[in-house]
């Protein structure tokens, strides 16, 4: 199991997280006191759909996956959610009051857990901090219209791209190298295409000298080849 985070990490994730990142000081207090950190094993389950939705999360280390399973028992995988990451904070905002997906942990986790109650009474007490919210929140929605015609519209070696393309802005270390984290299939499942596809394109993009394959780890030598590659 990670090491629990110790306070000024978790003071530090808290302020660098878009929903608390306007709160003051007094308010962050408020969070603080009624945050809990979860501790997640491999394959462990956070909450299912359809269960009500009372706390929304942040990821503080390792890896939730949003899934849902299909009438056929297919797992389509919605998103995974890495350090930093919030998720099941839009439900707050709903009707019906609760979760549209499941999730479990990929990996050892530990997950911040939140109080929508509590959240929606700093909201109600600060128009600063509901405009900063919606702007955010309307920034992630254009992100998921644009993620929605790219699953929808894109074929499936431009949906690698994208997603190897993504990775290396969101986790690369600047010189154009990855580290595939998430198991392949999960992966596959994210971007809507089957693992063997996925292993395919990969394999079609060492070949041709685009990417070069150790492992899990990916170096790209050159990402404006690789973004034409997958036009």
């Amino acid at each position: 199991m990670p090491p629990s985070p110790a306070p000024e990490a978790l003071d530090r994730l808290l302020r660098q997280t878009y929903l608390f990142a306007a709160l003051d000081e007094p308010r962050l207090a408020v969070v603080r006191h009624g945050m809990r950190v979860l501790h997640l094993h491999e394959g462990q389950r956070l909450f299912d759909v359809g269960q009500p939705a009372e706390r929304f999360f942040l990821v503080a280390s390792g890896q939730i996956k949003l899934f849902r399973v299909s009438l056929d028992g297919n797992e389509k995988v919605i998103e995974i959610a890495g350090p930093g990451k919030t998720f099941a904070e839009a439900v707050m905002f709903m009707q019906r009051r609760d979760y549209p997906v499941s999730t479990a942990a990929l990996t050892e986790a530990r997950v911040c857990s939140f109080d929508n109650h509590t959240y929606l009474e700093l909201l109600r007490a600060s128009p600063s901090l509901c405009l900063s919210m919606l702007g955010e929140m309307s920034m992630r929605l254009h992100a998921r219209l644009n993620e929605i015609d790219h699953l929808t519209l894109q074929n499936a070696s431009f949906r690698v791209v994208h997603y190897l393309i993504d990775q290396l802005i969101e986790h690369g270390d600047g010189s154009g190298s990855i580290d595939l984290s998430t198991p392949k299939n999960i992966i596959a499942s994210r971007v809507s295409i089957k693992p063997e596809t996925f292993s395919r394109i990969l394999r079609t993009l060492a070949d041709e000298g685009i990417v070069r394959i150790d492992g899990k780890h990916i170096e790209v030598p050159d990402c404006r080849r690789l973004q034409q590659w997958g036009r």
